[in-house]
């Protein structure tokens, strides 16, 4: 039995690493994942916005354009 809590004490402070370890990777990664959707819907928001800028600019260059004869 001494045996046996002997080597699960060698043990232990690897696999409490390895947890720790597994834990900030885990929070790294999920935080990345929130972050780059985030930055894609600020993204398309962006460019829905620039698609009607220029659809408003394209339909004013049209009216003020004169009239081909």
């Amino acid at each position: 039995m001494d045996d046996f809590l002997a080597g699960l004490g060698a043990l232990a402070p690897t696999v409490l690493v390895g947890l720790v370890f597994w834990l900030v990777m885990f929070v790294i990664l999920r935080a990345d994942k929130h972050e780059r959707r985030a930055f894609s819907k600020i993204e398309a928001e962006e460019r829905a916005k620039l698609a009607a800028s220029n659809a408003a600019s394209e339909d004013a260059r049209v009216d003020a354009a004169p009239p081909r004869i």
